[in-house]
């Protein structure tokens, strides 16, 4: 089947490693380059331990219009990005690019859309596909050739998610976890769910009916008196966050085999004086 492509949720990685590393890790010019080399090292440990094809990095912006017209409360809560994230972000493109790495960005759509369509793509052309990030929303896109490689705290490398997996956590297959999401709520994504309802309940209800708008339809049959009125009180607003939970296809095309090139990523790394991780490039290559 040849090697797999490797899509990175970059927004996902970048903030995690800029949380989780020191603001002291600066660069020549003494400003911090610690969400650079964090997700540098997440992604390198990635791309060492799987050969990909291609590395194709998406970004996206926080909030998709589309999904903030369905649900103007959708990442309402979230934090500006920091000021000392803005500089690194903007030197995102030059440095991951100099690994020889694809970058990809939407205007409209956010990079989880972006992974969902290179996953897709794969799929179709009859290769793999592996999907890096801290985002369960992602689950969806798991298959048979298809896996989520979900970014954990900690030191450990990422957790392969595969549609086993993801009917073992939520007790549903992988195409009901938008249906999950909108009767679930997620938090992170301020997103409510319907009243009442938690993880095991969205679960046994999709499993009885299979699809939220099947629920929906069948709504005034539920026996139990608060799910029943939760469920006919709020159809319109479970059926937005589903649209919200679903990926939209970006429009983007598959991209080409390109292997990592370790000696300009190495010399990347080191102009920005990232000498550990110039070495650890200069040994993979």
């Amino acid at each position: 089947m040849g090697n797999p492509l490797l899509a990175v949720d970059t927004p996902s990685m970048l903030f995690r490693a800029f949380y989780a590393l020191p603001k002291s890790i600066v660069g020549p010019d003494g400003s911090p380059v610690n969400a650079l080399l964090g997700a540098a090292n997440l992604i390198v440990r990635e791309v060492e331990a799987h050969t990909p094809r291609a590395v194709v990095l998406c970004f996206g912006p926080d909030a998709a219009s589309y999904r903030t017209d369905l649900y103007p409360a959708y990442h309402r809560d979230r934090d500006e990005m920091p000021d000392q994230l803005t500089p690194q972000w903007a030197d995102s493109r030059a440095f991951f690019e100099a690994f020889g790495w694809t970058v990809s960005t939407s205007d409209a759509l956010e990079a989880d859309d972006l992974l969902g369509t290179y996953a897709r793509l794969e799929d179709e052309a009859g290769g793999r596909a592996l999907l890096l990030t801290g985002d369960r929303d992602m689950y969806q896109c798991a298959s048979d050739r298809v896996t989520v490689l979900y970014v954990r705290t900690g030191n450990r490398g990422a957790e392969e998610v595969t549609p086993e997996e993801v009917r073992k956590r939520y007790g549903i297959d992988p195409e009901q976890v938008p249906d999950f999401i909108a009767l679930r709520g997620d938090p992170s994504d301020g997103i409510p769910g319907a009243r009442g309802v938690g993880e095991k309940t969205a679960a046994e209800l999709l499993r009885r009916h299979g699809s939220l708008e099947s629920l929906l339809d069948d709504a005034i049959r539920e026996s139990r008196p608060k799910l029943r009125g939760a469920l006919l009180d709020s159809r319109e607003e479970l059926l937005a966050f589903k649209q919200i939970a679903t990926l939209r296809d970006a429009g983007v095309d598959r991209p080409p085999d390109h292997a990592t090139d370790w000696k300009s990523a190495a010399e990347a790394a080191r102009e920005r004086g990232m000498n550990r991780l110039a070495e650890r490039l200069q040994t993979a290559g």
